[in-house]
């Protein structure tokens, strides 16, 4: 029989924090002599993927479509050890036109073709799908899907015209597989940017093109959008809205018990397009310490969305 002790070493401690801000997942240089282009890098998870990137020896383009994000965000990337040139340029991606100059941008600069696309920019903002409007559905539609099409064929185009390979990373979201209740636009576009994933990592993979999706969870920076903010103050107890105490913690409802870091996504980029890494295409990897797979035993009660956001009976008209 076992003898009952007083060891806590089994009491629940959740995932360990990763490595410090500049340490590599890969050999330093990885991506010496490399390109890689990151839409919405301007700021938040792009700019930390880009950091990344250029911390491991790449040459970086960031494109945001917002111009005053661009200069101190290439200054930043610039800093960063180990960092190649950087340049940046405004791009609306739902502009063929404008993409095809970005690109042409990105060549007579680096001298090369980017040799790594990550798919970052996109829209959203949460509303009941009775409420969303047709210009909103068109525009979250328009940047997430089609924008990241768009970008994607470039790349693919020059690509196959070189007869060179490439890597392509399109960061999605996990209601892709389950759905978005209030997020009916973005759910529906992440899930075509999926089926693109798939798609094309068939249709490029005999040509040297690889093509993965990633997707993050919670990992706080300072270009999130007002809805993550919103959870992010009732979970610290505040509730801006409402001004209920709602003391709590954001770790303790992930699995991990604890939210991410932005440059545990930039390794997981850096990962996929490595060479370490060519005989994975086609796979979206989620990196969010298995919250999106976390289930009750008990089914928790059923809030409306109308309710979740703080919204009265659907009027009509």
């Amino acid at each position: 029989m076992c003898a009952m002790t007083d060891d806590t070493s089994a009491a629940p401690r959740g995932l360990p924090a990763p490595p410090p801000l500049g340490a590599c997942a890969l050999p330093p240089g990885t991506y010496d002599g490399r390109l890689v282009l990151v839409t919405g890098g301007g700021t938040g998870l792009g700019w930390a993927v880009a950091a990344e990137f250029a911390r491991l020896g790449a040459g970086v383009m960031i494109v945001s479509r917002k111009a005053e994000h661009l200069a101190p965000a290439r200054e930043e990337l610039m800093a960063v050890e180990g960092a190649g040139l950087v340049t940046a340029a405004t791009c609306d991606i739902r502009d063929p036109a404008r993409i095809t100059e970005v690109y042409d941008a990105a060549f007579a600069a680096h001298g090369r073709i980017p040799d790594v696309l990550v798919n970052n920019a996109a829209a959203n903002f949460p509303v009941p799908a009775e409420e969303l409007s047709p210009n909103g559905w068109r525009s979250v539609v328009d940047i997430t899907l089609n924008g990241t099409y768009f970008m994607t064929r470039e790349f693919g185009r020059r690509h196959l015209s070189a007869g060179t390979p490439g890597s392509v990373i399109a960061v999605g979201a996990s209601y892709a597989w389950t759905g978005g209740p209030g997020y009916a636009h973005s759910s529906a576009a992440k899930a075509g940017v999926k089926n693109l994933v798939e798609t094309l990592a068939v249709e490029w993979g005999p040509y040297g093109i690889q093509v993965n999706g990633l997707v993050p969870g919670l990992m706080p920076h300072e270009d999130m959008t007002p809805d993550i903010r919103q959870n992010l103050d009732r979970a610290n107890g505040v509730d801006r809205a409402s001004g209920i105490d709602r003391a709590d913690d954001p770790a303790g409802r992930q699995p991990a018990l604890r939210v991410g870091a932005p440059r545990e996504l930039g390794w997981a980029a850096t990962f996929l397009a490595s060479p370490y890494a060519r005989f994975v295409s086609g796979h979206t990897l989620v990196v969010d310490g298995a919250n999106w797979q976390r289930r009750a035993l008990v089914n928790a009660p059923v809030t409306p969305v109308r309710e979740q956001l703080g919204r009265g009976p659907f009027e009509g008209g």
